[in-house]
């Protein structure tokens, strides 16, 4: 499948025009070497952002299946608790505007690199059992992901414009793969963990958390290969886009992937303790988590064939939204034995409504740098939006102690992004206007 992507279209990679053409009209060969070449490429680059993208959930779905016990060890509040499930979501509104300042300073290459430094440390200071240091490790963490969700879109636009969708969904499985490792393996590590330590083995959630660092090194070791030369930064075009924040679709867009993103967030936080006050096991719990989030990564990976036959998203948009409040309801409600068949129903569901978000930020683009700007708007701002929904479901389930207040909530989101989602499905492009500069 990447094999048939298109050569890069990135500076540092992209040969001399007239040295290739004056090589094409004497040595044939050398321009099948050199399309291998930026195949190969290419095949690297998406491999290394499917890699950076494994762990930008893995922080956050690592906490669920083991809040209770954190907060009983750190004497976290109800109120201290339903925080803590909502900093990924509010640390990405907040910070997820600076990605487009950091790339114009360094390039998104190196500001990646940076970030996944920051990812890696905040992920590896939760190893600390106390709340000062669970918080500042997430808030750390998750910092670094907001940034580099507003980063990835642009990416993808600019190196992979034909393929938008294609490389959105591998990207988009690769978050889903990391959030469904993270949910599954937290608590068996933590019980596994516990058996070690012994007399310590009451932190072992600690270390489970911490665990998570080990793919955040490994994926900015990577990426640090993939840096252009210093020099290709200098007299490069920057490009301001301004105009965007008038226009409507740019407005719809965003509020789609704030309530969709609502909604995921109470999933990520929630679900767990609620299939725990249901009955199940902290395992089963985070099982049933992985299982949706795994489903997610496989919806991902084949949507992009679906929208490939569409002439636009909306049907598909509304469909996804309808199915996700559905198979909530069922995770609520239905009996506990039927909980695999709700919680893939809720993966295929939320895995579309995810990547749909995403891929519109690319089509409804017309060039990498409105998709960056785009991207920096509706994340920035929809994150901001999303992170009341992980509070507020905690507050209901806390106040009213049943799951039906939650239960109306859930389907109040999915309907209100649902009607967002037809609107940014549309086939048309966002207005704005493209100042152009020299550095």
């Amino acid at each position: 499948m990447l094999c048939e992507l298109p050569r890069l279209r990135r500076a540092s990679f992209t040969p001399d025009s007239t040295s290739t053409n004056r090589r094409a009209t004497t040595d044939p060969l050398a321009e099948v070497t050199d399309s291998h070449h930026s195949r190969t490429r290419a095949i690297i680059l998406a491999a290394s952002l499917a890699l950076i993208a494994f762990s930008l959930r893995t922080p956050i779905t690592s906490v669920g299946p083991i809040l209770l016990e954190a907060a009983k060890a750190t004497r976290l509040s109800p109120a201290g608790a339903s925080l803590l499930t909502t900093l990924p979501s509010l640390c990405f509104g907040l910070f997820g505007p600076l990605a487009p300042i950091l790339a114009h300073r360094v390039g998104s290459e190196r500001a990646l690199l940076w970030l996944l430094v920051l990812l890696t440390v905040g992920t590896a200071l939760r190893i600390v059992p106390a709340w000062q240091t669970l918080y500042l490790g997430q808030v750390v963490a998750c910092f670094s992901i907001g940034l580099m969700n507003v980063l990835l879109p642009g990416v993808v636009k600019r190196d992979f414009p034909e393929h938008v969708a294609l490389m959105t969904g591998l990207y988009s499985a690769a978050m889903c793969a990391g959030a469904a490792a993270a949910a599954a393996v937290t608590a068996p590590a933590a019980n596994a963990i516990g058996g070690l330590l012994g007399d310590a083995r009451a932190n072992a959630w600690a270390w489970a958390l911490a665990l998570w660092a080990v793919p955040a090194a490994l994926a900015m070791l990577v990426w640090s290969t993939q840096l252009p030369p210093a020099e290709a930064q200098a007299g490069q075009k920057r490009r301001r886009v301004r105009a965007l924040w008038r226009d409507p679709l740019a407005w719809q867009i965003t509020l789609f992937m704030g309530t969709q993103s609502s909604l995921a967030y109470i999933v990520f936080g929630w679900l767990p303790t609620v299939l725990r006050m249901r009955g199940m096991s902290a395992v089963d719990a985070g099982l049933m988590l992985s299982l949706s989030v795994i489903v997610q990564a496989a919806a991902s990976l084949l949507l992009p064939f679906v929208l490939a036959r569409l002439r636009d998203q909306r049907a598909v948009n509304v469909i996804a939204l309808a199915l996700a409040g559905a198979s909530l309801l069922g995770c609520f409600f239905a009996p506990l034995s039927t909980m695999w068949v709700w919680a893939l129903l809720l993966g295929v569901a939320q895995g579309s409504s995810f990547t749909l978000a995403l891929t519109v930020i690319g089509l409804r683009s017309r060039d990498s740098h409105v998709a960056a700007q785009l991207s920096s708007m509706a994340q920035g701002i929809g994150y901001l939006l999303a992170s009341s929904g992980p509070f507020i479901a905690g507050s209901l389930l806390h106040a009213t102690g049943s799951l039906h207040s939650l239960a109306v909530l859930c389907l109040a989101v999915c309907a209100v992004s649902a009607w967002f989602g037809y609107a940014a499905g549309g086939r048309r492009y966002v207005v704005a206007d493209v100042e152009t500069s020299r550095t």
